[in-house]
């Protein structure tokens, strides 16, 4: 993945024609008329690299129309050097060898008779950076050429390194996390220092969860969005920073597992519209956070329940047979990605479970077409997803190192085995690439990038198998080597056994743009008992440790730890015992 900014400075143009460097200002200016299939295209097309330094460079472009009025638009030029686009707003923009190809998005197609339409990208360079002096307008040649006298005064130096003015609007970085530090959220590090030996960890960045619509505006008691985004600010000093938030209020949220329940009803729609994702948009819209790096996670357990927990299935539940009919969960993750993708610092990433669920043949692909319906609703484009988040909030192993999913033993495969049950995966990190291939072959950008949650899936302490299990069978095989040590891969409430996980870093794996943090441990899953509670969140058996169970975890006890408060509420208990089984150990 490539990594570029943009910087805005003012420097003397050279004209293309004459092949020599584009400094800033340089242009050009190519009109022409001509036919392409039913409409009669003319077009001008103003190239203008508006900054550049040492080996990289910022473009705008504008297209005029001035023949028929167009529906959709292609624009086409190749460089005369060696230019690279790395990333680019307003259009879609590839390239092969020198020849880039600009087409409109969903939302600048038209262009009438005199409209004009612009993009932008930032480019990398060697040597001359000379600006193309041919465009086509649907294959149509805008004629013509720039001026070819050239200017008096000559260019200016290019500055030793770059600016320090942030990217232009609508530019994103290919992986966020490359290169920044990543927000520490202060309530949640106060919270762990005060607990003995948590001085070890309150220093990692997790997520910030806007779980209610309270939480945006923030309390007496605890950090609205802006107070989160101004401390956000401060820590970022002179580096790149990224915040990370959690979209979560869905009308009739996490449709089988009440403890997670929000106070919207399954009908709120334009409530979650209007009171909860427009407020938020327009806060991470402010000018003010324009620096910032804003990697919203955008609700979680949601869309795969759809697939998984609906009639025809054993496990189906019926509120989730009304999210189904109403739509409202496609709806609300279509609109909560088109507004907040409009906000050029921020990136969208999806949650697509984890391999525990999705990873059968009859989870896996209908999950993906799914994300590709929300993310084409509303007036969303698959261009609104930066990159999925998978193992949200779960204990999935990041990676079974002492079986995999190609071993037998004694002729038996271990998809078999009773712990893998004939899932595709055994793991976290080999779940989401697959994921992720999967959502490239439907039509997902090819640079689509991944997030793991390793908040808590580090299985480590004395019962962390170091070979595999014996081959008596394969499921002591599986059993004596697997480091996931649940009772059952669909047990997800307050983990008896778990352990914090790989510290957050950036990019540590093919198709992974980070290992995270985004649920803060020591945060409950769900009470263990009901309580009652202002937030609509119920008693779900899944948290009580003397539940026996049901079709999703089959019919296994739940294997939570006891004692747990409300989901979100601090959880001192659990908190030791991941500090005490992290793996990498403190």
């Amino acid at each position: 993945m490539s990594r570029s900014t943009s910087r805005s400075t003012s420097r003397t143009a050279l004209l293309a024609a004459l092949g020599l460097i584009a400094a800033t200002g340089a242009t050009a200016t190519v009109i022409g008329t001509g036919a392409a299939g039913a409409a009669t295209p003319g077009c001008r097309v103003d190239y203008q690299v508006s900054s550049q330094w040492n080996t990289g460079f910022g473009a705008n472009v504008t297209v005029t129309n001035t023949g028929d009025p167009l529906s959709a638009w292609t624009v086409e030029w190749s460089f005369g050097g060696d230019q690279k686009v790395t990333q680019g707003w307003n259009a879609t923009i590839t390239q092969s060898g020198a020849a880039v190809t600009a087409k409109n998005v969903s939302y600048n197609g038209s262009l009438a008779t005199g409209g004009s339409t612009s993009f932008g990208f930032n480019g990398s360079y060697s040597g001359t950076n000379a600006v193309p002096g041919l465009f086509t307008l649907n294959g149509v040649v805008c004629n013509g050429a720039p001026p070819t006298t050239p200017p008096t005064t000559p260019p200016t130096t290019p500055p030793t390194t770059p600016p320090t003015t942030p990217p232009p609007a609508g530019s994103r970085v290919d992986n966020p996390y490359a290169g920044a530090k990543v927000y520490v959220n202060p309530e949640w590090s106060a919270k762990a220092a005060a607990e003995p030996g948590g001085s070890r960890v309150a220093n990692q960045p997790t997520g910030v969860w806007l779980d209610r619509i309270a939480a945006i505006g923030g309390s007496a008691g605890s950090m609205g969005l802006r107070a989160h985004l101004d401390e956000a600010l401060r820590q970022k000093g002179s580096g790149e920073l990224v915040v990370q938030l959690v979209v979560y209020n869905l009308p009739g949220r996490d449709c089988a597992a009440l403890a997670s329940n929000g106070e919207l009803g399954p009908t709120e729609i334009d409530r979650y519209r209007t009171q909860y994702i427009d407020p938020i948009a327009t806060i991470l819209g402010d000018t003010k956070y324009a620096g910032l790096r804003i990697v919203t996670t955008v609700e979680i357990d949601s869309l795969p329940n759809l697939v998984t927990n609906v009639s025809g299935r054993p496990t189906a539940t019926a509120n989730c047979d009304v999210m189904k009919a109403n739509g409202n969960y496609v709806k609300g993750v279509g609109y909560a990605l088109h507004k907040l993708a409009a906000v050029p610092n921020v990136y969208n990433y999806v949650d697509a479970g984890h391999h525990g669920w999705l990873g059968w043949d009859d989870n896996l692909g209908p999950s993906a077409d799914l994300f590709k319906t929300a993310a084409t609703a509303e007036g969303a484009t698959v261009a609104d997803v930066h990159g999925f988040i998978v193992n949200t909030a779960n204990y999935s192993a990041l990676k079974e190192d002492h079986f995999a999913i190609g071993d037998s033993v004694n002729g038996v495969s271990v998809r078999q085995s009773k712990w893998v049950d004939w899932n595709r995966y055994t793991d976290e990190l080999s779940y989401a690439q697959a994921m992720r291939d999967r959502l490239v072959s439907i039509g997902f950008d090819p640079r689509v990038g991944m997030l793991i949650d390793t908040s808590r899936n580090g299985w480590g302490g004395t019962a962390r198998p170091t070979g595999p299990g014996a081959t008596t069978s394969v499921d002591t095989y599986v059993n004596g080597g697997r480091y996931d040590r649940r009772i059952h891969l669909g047990n997800w409430c307050n983990q008896s056994g778990a352990g914090l996980g790989e510290r957050p870093q950036a990019a540590p794996a093919a198709g992974i743009d980070a290992y995270v943090w985004m649920k803060p441990p020591g945060e409950s899953d769900g009470a263990s008992k009901e309580i009652p509670n202002d937030q609509g969140k119920g008693f779900d058996r899944m948290c009580d440790p003397t539940y026996t169970g049901n079709a999703r975890n089959g019919n296994s006890m739940s294997g939570a730890l006891p004692d747990a408060p409300l989901s979100g509420q601090w959880f001192s208990a659990q908190f030791q015992e991941l500090m005490k089984n992290a793996y990498p150990a403190l």
